[in-house]
């Protein structure tokens, strides 16, 4: 499933926010992308090694498609700081680093059209059921694996701050995950709104939103231009930003607060919103846990009404 309607002019050929890729031979052995690799190291970088990673995040991933010492110079450090950060990463050159963003571009860029299924024409439906279990499973487990805790405790933190308002948004087919996690969060906590698609649309919401609201915002690839750009546009007034998105990170990425990236692998050659509907979950959950007697409260008066009682929330 894939956001593309408005697609950016230089994201043209990408598969939308969701049609769930697939093509991997081998379901089980997804590759690990450079921003997750920085995730996983982040907490033990130099200094100097905060400036590249940084400088990566800000453009990714074509920062790293620059020469070493490009790289070194856009970052403010040394060549051989980039080459021991690249080391560090789990890379054996500066060489290995790049093919793997080399990879990840060709990703981004995949659609329904490009992304081969796994099944043909005459396979047998036990073929298909496998197929989709051993992806299913691996995306599962290398979404959760590679889930950023200190991001997904501070989405939960934001979300769970009574002076906040939330407002959900995303794309062609990943508003349906906007949907599903306002229908969620309005039966625990008040202040909580979804915006239909084409969001921008509203003047209203564009001219109101400001540092007392928290956006969850859904994007994957193809990247739509109007999500972006409206996410883009509420970080400006001072909004937080959480942002849903696959491996290979939308560009709303770059000024995000928050980023949870799942995986969206299928068995078919449209994107998958298996993980991440998993983890919208996986925050609901947390949600709930953390409000405590304050959601059981408003759960139970939302409760009474859906039974045409009296109790109001």
């Amino acid at each position: 499933m894939a956001d593309r309607a408005g697609d950016r002019s230089d994201h043209a050929s990408r598969a939308g926010d969701t049609e769930p890729a697939s093509g991997a031979e081998e379901p089980s052995d997804l590759g690990v992308t450079v921003a997750e690799r920085l995730r996983r190291v982040q907490g033990g970088l130099s200094r100097a090694e905060m400036k590249i990673a940084r400088e990566l995040t800000a453009n990714y991933p074509a920062a790293g498609l620059n020469s070493a010492s490009g790289l070194a110079s856009q970052a403010g450090v040394s060549a051989p700081t980039v080459v021991r950060f690249v080391a560090r990463l789990g890379f054996d050159g500066y060489r290995q680093f790049q093919q793997s963003l080399r990879e990840e571009v060709q990703a981004r860029q995949a659609s329904p059209l490009t992304l081969a299924p796994v099944i043909g024409a005459d396979s047998p439906t036990s073929e298909l059921v496998e197929a989709a279990r051993q992806v299913g499973t691996a995306t599962l487990g290398q979404t959760f694996a590679a889930l950023p805790e200190q991001e997904f405790d501070h989405a939960v933190g934001l979300i769970c701050d009574p002076a906040k308002r939330i407002a959900c948004f995303g794309g062609r087919f990943s508003q349906l995950l906007a949907e599903y996690l306002d229908l969620h969060l309005r039966v625990l906590r008040p202040g909580t709104i979804v915006h239909a698609p084409a969001p921008g649309r509203d003047a209203g919401f564009r001219v109101d939103v400001g540092r007392r609201d928290v956006c969850v915002v859904f994007d994957f690839r193809r990247y739509q231009d109007d999500t972006v750009e409206l996410a883009r546009h509420v970080h400006e007034q001072g909004a937080k930003v959480v942002l849903f998105t696959d491996p290979w990170l939308s560009p709303v990425a770059e000024f995000a607060d928050v980023v949870l990236p799942a995986r969206v692998e299928a068995p078919s050659p449209f994107d998958s919103i298996v993980a991440p509907l998993a983890l919208v979950e996986t925050l609901v959950a947390a949600v709930h846990a953390r409000l405590g007697p304050a959601a059981e409260e408003r759960m139970r008066a939302t409760e009474d009404i859906w039974r045409g009682g009296t109790a109001t929330s």
